[in-house]
């Protein structure tokens, strides 16, 4: 057994980085959606299993773990991440650009997927000298509710696991910083679907039909008010319409409007008033034109929650390799990663993926959103460390 500071991190991330940085870009080129990670799971069970560790297949349906079992441990720690990429296109000049129509991994899960078997790999090569048991989690369909950490956890990823820990390029901060929060840090991202429906006919009568579009639109910018007359100021609740669909021709009025988007907050009773106020308007707003109004709620992913004892267990073993830095902060994305922190302590953390001199400055979800190489030797130490320092801090 060995603490962080009798083992030669630095060595370790440069024995495996070419080969992470080559997996990376090899998974880049090649992205899959949701759970159809078939390929860039292979990848990595097979990188893991070449290092002599025990893999399972076809957990979470196209989810693969991997163990390192240290003799007479008491503890298992988990590290995850996330396999799918997003049905988008890619605007880039990357020679490893998505080769994939619709498909792109413009959210960094190929880094996320990369810097896990890199870290995989340089354990196992001091698996002597582990102080705990670790699993490694591979999870598709992070993208998409419902997520595929429920389907993970239902196969049993987590049995015999003691805390989990996740991590997330993050182009907020610069390159080279860990950023850990304790509570929440991200929020439950609700969506909704809402369908004004009216009497279509010719664009050149307008007085003969019921005009959902009109409708629709009035629907959008009454919405607005929501968070700023509803809702508490000093709570954070967003709602965004991000799609407004309606008509197929130049000289027809449709006969209806499809409108969809976003609730997020941090606080379910938050989000839930923001979804009553949506419906009440979407309903009332119709009404007042004639139109009729359908409103749908989907539930997304619980409010993620970093357990302080498994942050402070982070921030003392990765500190030792990696500055951790003060600019994080909590977000209104949604991350599955939530549903972990619901059976056993977690932390989800920031791994800085900013640059601006390289151009890298991105969001996440950006068609030119790109992973800086010089996050990825970062993201692995930072993983090494965690698990080498693990019985420190048990």
């Amino acid at each position: 057994m060995a603490t962080i500071r009798e083992v030669d991190v630095d060595a370790l991330v440069d024995e495996v980085i070419t080969e992470v940085i080559a997996l990376q870009r090899d998974i880049h080129q090649h992205p899959e959606i949701g759970f159809d990670t078939v390929r860039t799971a292979a990848l990595a069970a097979e990188a893991m299993r070449s290092a002599g560790i025990d893999v399972r297949e076809g957990i979470g349906k196209t989810g693969v773990v991997g163990d390192i079992e240290v003799p007479g441990a008491t503890r298992r720690i988990a590290l995850r991440a996330d396999m799918d990429a997003l049905p988008m296109d890619e605007d880039s000049n990357l020679p490893h650009k998505s080769s994939i129509p619709g498909a792109a991994h413009m959210c960094g899960h190929d880094a996320h997927t990369a810097m896990l078997t890199g870290a995989a790999r340089a354990l196992a090569s001091v698996r002597d000298r582990l102080p705990c048991s670790v699993r490694f989690i591979f999870q598709p369909n992070e993208e998409a509710i419902p997520g595929g950490a429920t389907a993970m956890i239902a196969d049993g990823c987590l049995e015999g696991v003691d805390r989990i820990f996740g991590m997330h390029v993050w182009p907020v901060f610069d390159t080279g910083h860990i950023g850990i929060l304790e509570g929440p840090v991200m929020a439950q991202p609700d969506v909704f679907r809402i369908v004004i429906g009216g009497v279509g006919g010719h664009a050149a009568a307008p007085h003969v039909v019921i005009d959902p579009i009109v409708c629709a639109a009035q629907v959008v910018s009454a919405a607005q008010s929501i968070v700023s007359r509803n809702i508490d100021p000093q709570e954070a609740c967003v709602l965004s319409f991000t799609q407004f669909h309606g008509g197929t021709a130049d000289n027809v009025i449709s006969e209806k409007v499809e409108l969809r988007g976003t609730i997020r907050s941090f606080v379910p009773e938050v989000g839930a008033t923001a979804c009553q106020r949506l419906e009440e308007i979407a309903t009332s707003v119709a009404k007042g034109h004639g139109c009729t109004a359908e409103v749908e709620f989907t539930e997304g992913y619980p409010v993620t929650f970093n357990d302080p004892e498994a942050c402070a267990e982070a921030r003392r073993t990765i500190s030792a390799v990696t500055p951790i830095t003060d600019e994080a902060f909590p977000v209104l994305g949604g991350e599955d990663f939530a549903y972990y922190g619901q059976v056993i302590p977690a932390a989800f953390l920031f791994l800085g993926n900013r640059d601006a001199s390289k151009g890298i400055v991105h969001y996440c979800h950006h068609p030119r959103f790109q992973v800086d190489d010089a996050a990825m030797p970062i993201g692995v130490r930072s993983w090494v460390a965690l698990a080498l320092g693990a019985a420190e801090t048990a």
